[in-house]
């Protein structure tokens, strides 16, 4: 306990009614100067004790007990102290801390560790949420432990200055280099089949090239160089609608901390501007129509529809005006522009001399190229004119027997069809009979819906880099106009094209990758009935080997704890996906040097010091106690600010100026101004 005086002054009007009222004294005082007064002395003495009066002086006398001042350490446990042996110099100079301000019982010690999150390494908040409670007059400074990559140092570093001074303890080799990728510039979404420009930059302190690879959706990987330190435009084709994802990665340079930041992606949306679909139908029948009003009646859908109406072998009276309004564009359409066309229709179609067999060439070419073709089989498809008998036979998975199946019969999934995302969706109610189907043997693809005795009905399968989908029958437009009940028409037609334009979620093949929190989910879509072994790589490296859970007929999933920022892999049978972990570029991954550069400014402006740890065995500056205005870093030693505060245990106060005492005074020395002036 300690025993102190002091003066106190409790104003009876408030101090700013106080300071108005001796403003307005002063200035008539000055007046009366100026008139050249004679009592001058008497009233300003007057004037005086009136202040003091009003002021109420009192000396006070306090028992007082002395507050301990309040020192905090904030170690840095982001993902960056993990490289090298930043973490063993944060815990040796963090031992002889603590030991050495516990030692001073006139300190008390706050401790608090911070991780990286999106933002990167927030030091600055938590020392501010562990100092929030402590009057600003009790705070003796601050020690960060950490190697000096921190996120959150404010513009404005004079709202810090309370808490200072504070003093930087970088751990961690300044002079060890990282190569790191990242994305510059990124676009959100592009035209499907149009190129989208990426921006990509790679630093290296001890390289002036690297080598970038970067694939589009898993697909082949491609190669450039690039100049370090600066920025390279990376164009890429959009291969789909919905999301694509980007992977860029550059191989170890000669220095390096981790690999985490040598890879990153992202997601670009794909949009198709208009589905540009050839519709030719070998001949007027009712299908034609129903094909025609479900593609017109999609906005997104440009259609062109020919109807072969009579071939060329045939004669009758009939003027060729009459038979359609244009001529029959088969050149064109089949040699110059059969590839701006996303997907070809073939309804009941019969081969003829209006397309040739070098144009259904032209087509086998266009579908393994990436093109996609739908064909609706007729009767004509069994018999010597069809096109499986044609070089586009080279693309079809299932081929004619040349039988004709007649009776009514209720299409069905198989057991394929259950599983695929064609078909596995469909309503599963009773669906109205068809009467008629080509037996057909299935040479490769998927078979999703039968008829009769399990015929295949509906096969689809890929080709090269394109897609095909076969309806053994001519009459799924029964379904459209409401036969015996109808059935999923437009569904299964919409689902089908949309597998046939490889839309992402129609995928029966996927292998998905996603981060929600600290958790990784992947989930698998499968044919099969059991699924391939899983591994997913980190980061940093590591492969991890998590379990499938069934949770459908062909669809797994798998969870695992994750506590990384960036990009993971994930591999399954021969697919794979990444997915991102936090932004695409990290802060915690942006610089990994460990460096004082950003916290100098900080020490700088709140009076402590930067000093560098680079290896285990480095000694942390000694603690020394120093005066409220006292330098507080040196060379050897960082400096605590010795506040000085108290809690006043009791106190007595003796007024200095008593109410009767003040009155009198200011009487008396007005009657002698009065009686001075009255001379």
């Amino acid at each position: 306990m300690i025993e102190a005086g002091r003066i106190s002054f409790d104003p009876l009007l408030g101090w700013p009614l106080l300071w108005a009222l001796l403003a307005i004294c002063a200035l008539s005082y000055i007046a009366y100067l100026r008139w050249r007064g004679r009592a001058w002395l008497t009233r300003g003495a007057a004037l005086t004790a009136l202040a003091a009066a009003l002021a109420n002086p009192a000396y006070v006398r306090e028992e007082r007990d002395p507050l301990p001042s309040v020192a905090a350490i904030v170690v840095d446990r982001s993902e960056s102290m993990s490289f090298g042996e930043r973490d063993a110099i944060a815990d040796a100079a963090l031992e002889k801390l603590r030991a050495d301000m516990d030692a001073d019982e006139s300190l008390e010690v706050r401790f608090a560790e911070t991780s990286s999150n999106a933002d990167g390494t927030s030091l600055i908040a938590s020392l501010e949420g562990l100092m929030a409670d402590v009057p600003r007059d009790r705070i003796a400074g601050t020690v960060l432990v950490t190697d000096g990559q921190v996120h959150d140092v404010p513009d404005d570093l004079s709202r810090l200055e309370q808490l200072g001074p504070i003093h930087s303890l970088i751990t961690g080799d300044p002079d060890s280099g990282d190569r790191r990728i990242s994305l510059v510039r990124s676009p959100d979404f592009g035209i499907v089949g149009e190129e989208a420009e990426f921006v990509v930059r790679v630093d290296d302190p001890a390289s002036p090239q690297a080598t970038v690879s970067f694939s589009l959706n898993g697909g082949e990987t491609r190669q450039i160089t690039v100049e370090t330190g600066t920025d390279t435009p990376l164009p890429v084709e959009i291969e789909r609608r919905g999301d694509n994802i980007l992977v860029v990665e550059t191989p170890p340079g000669e220095q390096e901390l981790t690999l985490a930041n040598n890879r990153t992606a992202a997601t670009l949306s794909g949009v198709r501007d208009r589905l540009r679909v050839l519709l030719i139908t070998g001949k007027p029948n009712a299908a034609g129509r129903a094909w025609r009003d479900l593609l017109k009646s999609d906005p997104s859908v440009d259609l062109v529809h020919f109807t072969i109406l009579r071939p060329p072998f045939k004669t009758d009276r009939t003027p060729l005006e009459e038979m359609a309004l244009i001529a029959f564009p088969t050149e064109e359409l089949f040699e110059g522009k059969l590839d701006e066309f996303d997907l070809i229709i073939f309804d009941q179609y019969e081969r003829r001399t209006v397309i040739t067999m070098s144009y259904l060439a032209n087509m086998a070419r266009y579908v393994a190229d990436g093109g996609a073709l739908l064909i609706a089989a007729g009767e004509d498809f069994a018999g010597p004119a069809s096109l499986a008998n044609t070089p586009l036979a080279s693309v079809l998975p299932a081929l004619p027997t040349g039988l004709i199946n007649i009776g009514a019969f209720t299409p069905k999934l198989s057991d394929t069809g259950r599983r695929h995302t064609i078909t596995q969706s469909l309503p599963d109610q009773s669906w109205g009979d068809w009467v008629r189907y080509i037996d057909a043997e299935v040479e490769a693809g998927d078979v999703l819906m039968t008829a009769r005795n399990d015929d295949p009905l509906l096969v689809v399968d890929r080709v090269g880099e394109g897609r095909v989908a076969q309806i053994l029958s001519g009459q799924v437009w029964l379904w459209a106009r409401g036969y015996d009940g109808g059935g999923p028409f437009s569904e299964l037609i919409r689902r089908t094209v949309h597998w046939l334009m490889k839309e992402p979620e129609l995928e029966e093949r996927q292998l998905l990758l996603e981060a929600q929190g600290d958790t990784m989910r992947a989930r698998l879509r499968t044919l099969s009935d059991t699924a391939p072994a899983l591994s997913v790589e980190t980061p940093d490296g590591e492969t991890l080997t998590p379990r499938w859970t069934e949770t459908g007929p062909g669809e797994f999933t798998a969870e695992l704890a994750i506590d990384q920022l960036g990009l993971f892999r994930a591999e399954a049978g021969g697919l794979e996906a990444v997915a991102l972990n936090g932004p695409a570029n990290p802060k915690e991954y942006a610089s990994l040097e460990a460096t004082g550069e950003v916290l100098a400014p900080l020490s700088a402006a709140t009076g402590g010091g930067v000093y560098e740890l680079p290896r285990p065995g480095a000694s942390p500056p000694d603690i020394r106690r120093v005066g409220q205005n006292a330098n507080a870093s040196g060379n050897t030693w960082m400096g605590l600010r010795e506040r000085g505060a108290y809690a006043v245990r009791s106190s007595t106060s003796m007024p200095l100026l008593p109410g009767l005492l003040a009155v009198l005074a200011i009487l008396a020395f007005l009657i002698l101004a009065w009686r001075r002036e009255g001379r």
